[in-house]
C-alpha cells in the first residue's frame, strides 16, 4: 500500500522552515541534501549551490514532511500555488507505475517516471484537477 507525505516548495527557506518545524515536532531530518551535492550540481547559479534539493522531517508513524527549494536555475520559479505536493511513496515499480498512469490521466505529466540519480523510480504530474503529485519507488528502502 502507497503512503503518502506532502512535499512542500519554498522560495529559499526550506532549511529556516524545516529548523523551526523541527523545534515543533522533534526528531531528526532522514534526508537533507543541497544542489551542490547532487550530480547537476554544475548547472546551479552559484548562489542556489547551497539550498535545498531535498529534505525530510519524519513527523508521526508513516508520515514524513518533505520540501524543497524551487530554484529559478533548475527551471523550477516559486510561484505562490505550486509549493506543495502531494507526494506517493510506491512499494514497487508496478505499483508506482499504477498510480502513476491513474492518477495522471487526463492531466499533464511534468516528469515522465524514470529511474534517478538518488536510487528510486520517480515522475510527476498534474492531475486534471490542478493538483500536483509526485510518485516515488525508493530502490534503497526495498533492500
Amino acid at each position: 500500500m502507497a503512503t503518502l507525505n506532502p512535499y512542500l516548495n519554498y522560495p529559499g527557506t526550506a532549511e529556516e522552515a524545516f529548523n523551526f518545524y523541527r523545534s515543533v515536532f522533534g526528531g531528526e531530518f532522514a534526508m537533507l541534501q543541497r544542489y551542490k551535492d547532487t550530480p547537476e550540481a554544475g548547472t546551479i547559479a552559484p548562489e542556489e549551490a547551497d539550498k535545498i534539493m531535498h529534505i525530510a522531517l519524519p513527523i508521526s508513524n508513516g508520515v514524513t514532511l518533505m520540501a524543497t527549494d524551487a530554484t529559478s536555475s533548475m527551471g523550477q520559479p516559486f510561484i505562490p500555488g505550486n509549493n506543495f505536493y502531494l507526494s506517493l511513496g510506491a512499494e514497487s515499480e508496478a505499483e508506482a507505475e499504477k498510480l502513476f498512469n491513474g492518477l495522471s490521466a487526463g492531466g499533464a505529466v511534468v516528469m515522465p517516471l524514470q529511474k534517478t540519480f538518488w536510487g528510486a523510480y520517480f515522475g510527476m504530474f498534474n492531475d486534471k484537477f490542478g493538483i500536483q503529485w509526485m510518485v516515488n519507488y525508493d530502490y534503497n528502502e526495498q533492500e
